[in-house]
């Protein structure tokens, strides 16, 4: 909601500007994909990282996270 009152005052100011955003913004949004499954992948191997390393205190009987 907060884009399209931004959106809606950009329009009021600069409607050539605004029109342009409406127009590029998907195609932004495309471009960005591959850099979000890149940043989810990061994420993954840094956890399996973390998990792998956290293994043998787990195993050998670290403190136990409780569920709630």
């Amino acid at each position: 909601m907060t884009k399209f009152i931004l959106w809606v005052i950009l329009l009021f100011i600069c409607w050539p500007l605004a029109l342009l955003a409406l127009i590029l913004y998907p195609f932004i949004w495309l471009l960005s994909i591959p850099f979000r499954v890149l940043g989810i992948t990061v994420d993954a191997v840094f956890e399996l990282f973390r998990v792998l390393i956290m293994l043998p205190a787990r195993i050998i009987g670290g403190t136990e996270r409780t569920r709630t």
